[in-house]
């Protein structure tokens, strides 16, 4: 009976790739209008659906409704209205200029749709980065297959109604699959774009997967993101902005600081304050805050609490197990220790030192890359130094988290954190293979280029290509 399931299910999914393959056979290229028309229709009906769509992300990360608008929700909308506001322009063809070698002629390129996309998302942010991603990839005139995470199962279900409402089937719909070997049959498949976001080994996979059919992929993931606090920063602004970025749902944001590398001189300052701004964002019992999230389950619980090390702890530490939740909490650190050694994904801030920039650089670029990068200072030169020293996907200076609300600038990693980015104009591009073309004239056809050669045609193709 298992194996009749699991062949049911293999077959629903290439019904479903088959049927997105003859929607653009049909509609190779999908025109502006359609491409708008249905996304103000996702625009509306997530309005519509926005209390279920809260009261899910309540369910799977007791998410506050103000946290869900503000982290998930209203990103998303803002992702449509820029494609609104810019799909004509988005979608024209570009000239370029045309070297005299060519003359004479037009030089182009035209963005086209890649045809069926493969969407990955994960659990952390689950509408956020399933349907960011996905309204991209509609907007550069793809179909899409979206698979949400069985651990955010709440949200899942929202988003199975939600592309449901929006779209023909044809043209954008879901996969519930829950097990190991869904996902391994899910990546059997040829798709003509993968897009996946979650963790390092299992980007490995999929980027693996898709090279069997030299399918292109973007990966995000994450890392272990430092933020370095130098001597010159303004401690107070600091700590409030650490705060807000480290326990935002939980800690369990990619983009997160992972650690705080600060000045030797200013650590004491620094903590001080990280303790006075827990206490002011999250209360004096964040445990019993309602607004505060929780861990996604159980496995995710027990692995952050075991990175808590009682003879390190500085401040927090509590935790309860009925409702999953960890207080955020401050380590002291070394390199050496085991909350050093991988992305915490949680509320633990570890805490580690240094004496000047030059350890600094040399320090993070023993590490992997990280996605995010954060420097609070108010020397200039300082900030320079760092962001031009250091690889990473993007990052702040004096701020945490918040390059990412900019669908100006593409969001994505480098090496280890990803591959690939998206937002705005970058997802566009992200998600269109680009034609590139070379319109010629009829009126005139330079001869040197042609058999038989000879010493004119030597010198003039001399002439024109140096």
């Amino acid at each position: 009976m298992e194996n009749i399931a699991e062949d049911n299910k293999q077959q629903e999914l290439l019904e479903k790739i088959a049927n997105q393959r003859k929607f653009l056979q049909k509609t190779p290229q999908i025109p502006l209008k359609t491409r708008k028309e249905v996304l103000k229709k996702l625009y509306q009906n997530i309005k519509s659906m926005m209390p279920d769509i809260c009261d899910a992300l309540q369910k799977d990360l007791n998410k506050s409704p103000t946290e869900s608008y503000m982290t998930e929700i209203g990103l998303v909308l803002e992702e449509i209205s820029y494609m609104l506001r810019h799909l004509r322009s988005l979608m024209r063809k570009k000239h370029v200029y045309t070297p005299i070698s060519n003359f004479p002629a037009k030089s182009f390129h035209v963005p086209c749709a890649y045809g069926v996309v493969l969407i990955i998302s994960p659990w952390n942010y689950p509408f956020l980065l399933a349907v960011q991603p996905l309204v991209d990839a509609i907007a550069a005139g793809n179909t899409v297959i979206l698979k949400p995470s069985s651990n955010s199962a709440n949200t899942s279900a929202v988003l199975e109604s939600l592309l449901a409402s929006t779209f023909d089937e044809a043209h954008a719909t879901t996969i519930l699959w829950n097990s190991k070997q869904d996902g391994d049959a899910l990546l059997e498949q040829e798709y003509d774009f993968v897009f996946y976001t979650g963790s390092t080994n299992v980007g490995q996979k999929v980027l693996q997967s898709a090279a069997k059919h030299f399918t292109p992929a973007v990966l995000e993931m994450g890392g272990k993101s430092p933020c370095i606090v130098d001597e010159s920063a303004n401690i107070k602004l600091a700590a409030k902005r650490i705060v807000f970025g480290k326990f935002l749902n939980a800690g369990q944001t990619c983009v997160a600081p992972d650690f705080v590398f600060c000045h030797e001189n200013v650590k004491d300052a620094l903590v001080r304050e990280i303790e006075k701004q827990i206490v002011l964002q999250y209360s004096i019992d964040p445990i019993l805050n309602k607004s505060y999230p929780k861990m996604i389950n159980e496995k995710q619980f027990n692995s952050v609490l075991g990175l808590i090390d009682a003879k390190n702890l500085i401040f927090g530490g509590k935790f309860d197990e009925n409702v999953q939740k960890i207080e955020p909490t401050l380590v002291c650190a070394t390199f050496e220790d085991e909350v050093m050694q991988r992305e915490i994904f949680g509320p633990v801030l570890p805490i580690v030192t240094f004496k000047n920039l030059d350890e600094v650089v040399e320090k993070v670029g023993t590490l992997p890359k990280p996605l995010a990068f954060y420097v609070f200072t108010k020397n200039r030169k300082n900030a320079e130094f760092l962001m031009s020293s250091c690889q990473f996907g993007g990052g702040c200076v004096n701020d945490t988290i918040m390059h990412i609300a900019n669908n100006h600038l593409g969001f994505g990693g480098i090496k280890q954190s990803g591959m690939g980015a998206y937002h705005g104009k970058v997802g566009f591009q992200t998600f269109s293979h680009f034609k590139n073309v070379v319109k010629k004239a009829n009126w005139l056809d330079l001869p040197m280029r042609y058999q038989p050669f000879n010493k004119f045609k030597d010198w003039l193709i001399k002439m024109f290509l140096k």
